[in-house]
């Protein structure tokens, strides 16, 4: 048995890759270049974005700053389907997860908000192998921030030496590293499955 306690998985682009022109196609179709227009209010106002993902903001408040970027041509229920419309699992990621339950305790950390769970992802049958879901949402933190390794810590009551991190953003594992977590910076399934291999854990 290695030294590994509990193998810690991030959600988007890991598990399940996300593809944000879908939301910007569907927008373009209801108003030739609303999708460059929300994507530009977007991006240049992501602080909205980051406040969904730890609860500094409503689902209310975000649905009203969203009727404003898509000049009042969606719906609500309309726009939250669009808005979560952007998942495809990787198969190759989740088959992985079966494998690992059996000896690791495994924990999905994730910046993500209410409505991507509720109407995006939820309902992906692979989550049923994790132990524990450590939402930004529901911490109130947002990865790279300290706060939210420390609930998965809290959760798995196990020295951060014993927790494998994979994220695809450096940032992420840089940060999860500066606590002492092991971690890989994913690149697609078969760099996973290697490095996995090279840490004898599959």
């Amino acid at each position: 048995m290695n030294k590994y306690k509990a193998i810690v998985f991030d959600l988007g682009n890991v598990l399940i890759p996300f593809d944000y022109s879908r939301l910007l196609n569907k927008l373009n179709e209801i108003d030739e270049g609303l999708g460059e227009r929300f994507a530009k209010r977007y991006k240049e106002n992501y602080h909205v974005h980051r406040g969904l993902e730890k609860s500094e903001i409503s689902e209310e408040e975000f649905l009203k700053i969203m009727r404003e970027w898509t000049e009042g041509k969606v719906g609500d229920e309309e726009f939250l389907v669009y808005y979560s419309d952007l998942f495809t699992e990787d198969k190759e990621v989740s088959s992985l997860l079966p494998l690992l339950e059996k000896d690791y305790l495994l924990v999905l950390l994730s910046n993500t908000n209410a409505i991507h769970k509720k109407y995006g992802w939820e309902n992906y049958g692979f989550l049923k192998y994790f132990d524990k879901m450590i939402l930004s949402h529901e911490v109130g933190a947002v990865k790279p921030e300290e706060k939210i390794y420390r609930a998965v810590e809290k959760f798995t009551k196990a020295s951060p030496e014993e927790h494998l991190y994979i994220d695809d953003i450096e940032e992420y594992t840089e940060a999860a590293k500066k606590l002492g977590w092991d971690a890989i910076t994913f690149v697609n399934a078969q760099q996973l499955k290697e490095e996995l291999r090279k840490r004898n854990v599959l």
